[in-house]
C-alpha cells in the first residue's frame, strides 16, 4: 500500500541521491496523501547513494487503484467515451457530449462551463480529431475538479475531531471504519463515538470496526446522541487521543426537527472542547446523482461542512455529479469508494479521476 501521511512542515528538504534518476510522466501525478499529520519534522536521514544497476521498484499501489477506478467508472465513462467515435469534430460531436454529460448527472452549469472551455481548448490547439479533443475534455475536467482536491489534516488540535453527517444507506459508518483503519495504521491513536442512539444495527456495526482496528469506542443504548458525543470527546482529551471520530444518526436533509439535533450536536462538540469539530464530513452515495449534490448543499447550509466522503462510485452511470459539486457547491472530496475493501477508499485526485473517467 502505499504511503498514505507525510509531514506538514519541511516540505521543502530533500534527500540527495546519486544520478541517474527515472523520469516520470508528467501525468503520473503524485498522489495526495490520505492524512496530512500536522507534526513537527523529523530529523532528515544521512543521504544514501543510489546505484543505477538496481532493480526497478515493484508497481506502485497506486496503479492498482487507478485500476479499480476505471472499473468503477466504467458506467459512467462508457457513454461519454462513445461520443468520440466519430470521425469529425463538429456541432453534432459537441450535441452528443452535452447529451452525455447531462446523463452522467454533471449538471447544467458544469456541462455548460466544460463545454465552452473545450471549446476553446480544441480552437487553440487547432485539434483536427475526436481523440485529441477527448483528450484536451480529461484536462478541462481536471482543472474544474481541482478545487476539491485536499486532504484531510489531523494534528491540528488535540484531539481532532471529526463528526461525520450523512442520509442513512450513504455508507457512513462502514466509511468512518475504514477511515479509522488507515488513521491506526498510521499510529493515530483514535477513540470512536457511537451518536447513532437510534439504531442498534449502527453501534453493532461501527463496534466490530472498534475491535478490528483495536480502537476505544464510546457508547450508550438509547442515550441522547449529543450526551455520547460530549462523553466521547471528554474521554479523548482526559485520554489523551489523536482523533475523536463521531458517528451520528442519518438525516434526511428535509427532516427539518432530525436536521435541528444534528446543529445541537456540533453545539455540544464545541462546549467539550473548545474549536471542536475540526472537521464535519459528509457521506454521499455516489449513485444518487443530482440528489447528492442537494445533500451538500443543505448539510453544508446547515453544518458547514468541511469535506465529503463519496461512495459507491463503482454502482453508478452518475459519477458525473462530482463535476456539478465543483461547479455549485465546491466542498472538498476527501475521500472516493468504489468497493467495500480497506482499499477502496482513498483520497481523491482530481487529474485520477478524470483519467479514469475519460481514457
Amino acid at each position: 500500500m502505499f504511503s498514505f501521511f507525510k509531514k506538514k512542515f519541511g516540505l521543502g528538504s530533500e534527500t540527495p541521491v546519486a544520478p541517474p534518476v527515472t523520469e516520470v510522466p508528467a501525468a503520473a501525478e503524485a498522489p495526495p496523501p490520505v492524512v496530512v499529520v500536522a507534526a513537527p519534522p523529523a530529523p532528515l536521514p544521512a543521504p544514501v547513494p543510489v546505484s543505477p544497476a538496481l532493480p526497478e521498484p515493484p508497481e506502485p499501489p497506486r496503479k492498482s487503484w487507478m485500476d479499480k477506478l476505471r472499473a468503477g467508472l466504467r458506467k459512467t465513462g462508457s457513454s461519454i467515451a462513445q461520443v468520440f467515435t466519430g470521425t469529425q469534430i463538429d456541432d453534432a460531436l459537441y450535441e452528443e457530449l452535452e447529451a452525455a454529460l447531462l446523463m452522467a448527472d454533471a449538471g447544467v452549469k458544469a456541462t455548460e462551463y466544460l463545454l465552452g472551455d473545450l471549446r476553446q481548448r480544441v480552437k487553440d490547439a487547432k485539434a483536427s480529431d475526436p481523440a485529441a479533443v477527448r483528450g484536451l475534455l480529461i484536462d478541462s475536467l481536471s482543472e474544474l475538479l481541482r478545487p476539491l482536491e485536499k486532504p484531510l489534516t489531523v494534528g491540528e488540535a488535540t484531539p481532532t475531531v471529526i463528526m461525520v453527517v450523512g442520509v442513512n444507506g450513504a455508507g457512513k459508518t462502514t466509511s468512518i471504519g475504514k477511515l479509522t483503519r488507515h488513521l491506526a495504521e498510521a499510529n493515530q491513536t483514535v477513540l470512536l463515538a457511537a451518536a447513532d442512539t437510534f439504531r442498534a444495527a449502527a453501534r453493532e456495526q461501527l463496534s466490530v470496526w472498534a475491535d478490528r482496528t483495536s480502537v476505544e469506542i464510546v457508547s450508550q443504548e438509547g442515550g441522547d446522541p449529543s450526551a455520547v458525543t460530549f462523553d466521547a470527546v471528554a474521554a479523548g482529551r482526559a485520554r489523551g487521543k489523536d482523533v475523536v471520530i463521531a458517528d451520528t444518526a442519518g438525516r434526511l436533509p428535509t427532516q427539518i426537527h432530525l436536521m435541528e439535533e444534528l446543529k445541537k450536536i456540533k453545539r455540544v462538540i464545541g462546549k467539550a472542547q473548545e474549536g471542536a469539530p475540526h472537521e464535519v464530513l459528509l457521506v454521499v452515495d455516489g449513485n444518487t446523482g443530482q440528489n447528492a449534490l442537494s445533500q451538500v448543499k443543505a448539510f453544508d447550509d446547515a453544518l458547514g461542512l468541511t469535506g465529503l466522503i463519496v461512495t459507491k462510485l463503482d454502482g453508478t452511470a452518475k459519477g458525473g455529479v462530482l463535476a456539478a459539486i465543483a461547479r455549485e457547491r465546491a466542498v472538498p472530496v476527501y475521500f472516493i469508494g468504489v468497493g467495500e475493501k480497506l482499499e477502496d477508499l482513498q483520497t481523491f485526485s482530481a487529474r485520477e479521476f478524470a483519467q479514469a473517467l475519460l481514457e
